[in-house]
């Protein structure tokens, strides 16, 4: 009887949680500014304030477990700016290596002073597919509008994981 518990006990500390957290990996938002000015300080500050925000907004919907995948790793694995954004392959490969289960692939596009997009790819790590591509329309630069668009962004983020992985957010009281 011994025997069985042992068994069961190591099958239960090497084998994956049936409900366990989804993991997600946010990767540094690329700016893609084709502005009269482009890549000024203020705007680079705000595209690199991109990740943490949308890391912050993804954990107060729910349980997820928030993964970090560092700028090195994130440099050798690109052959250049819009590469992880383009391929989905090569980005889950580099969350595989972290261990997570979706990677966020973020673009902030700027084509006017007035305007620009946050664009997002989802990318399930274990299909290597892209399982949502979303953008977000925000109408100037103040930190307002910024939070409000990447709320929104989260939103929708966290909308298909629960949809495609069948499984609701556990939120703690």
């Amino acid at each position: 009887m011994k025997l069985i518990g042992l068994i069961l006990l190591v099958y239960l500390a090497f084998s994956d949680p049936v409900n366990a957290d989804p993991r997600i990996a946010v990767l540094n938002f690329e700016l893609l500014d084709d502005t009269l000015l482009p890549n000024l300080p203020k705007e680079l500050t705000h595209t690199a304030a991109m990740k943490p925000l949308l890391e912050q907004a993804i954990s107060q919907l729910g349980d997820y477990e928030i993964v970090q995948i560092s700028l090195n790793d994130q440099n050798a694995a690109t052959a250049g700016k819009g590469y992880l954004f383009n391929f989905n392959d090569v980005a889950a490969k580099l969350g595989k290596q972290s261990g997570t289960d979706w990677v966020v692939v973020g673009q902030h596009s700027k084509h006017s002073f007035l305007y620009s997009y946050l664009m997002a790819h989802l990318v399930d790590v274990k299909t290597q597919n892209l399982a949502g591509d979303f953008p977000i329309e925000l109408k100037g630069t103040d930190p307002k509008v910024t939070q409000r668009g990447i709320n929104a962004l989260a939103k929708k983020l966290t909308a298909r994981i629960m949809l495609l992985t069948d499984s609701s957010p556990k939120t703690t009281p």
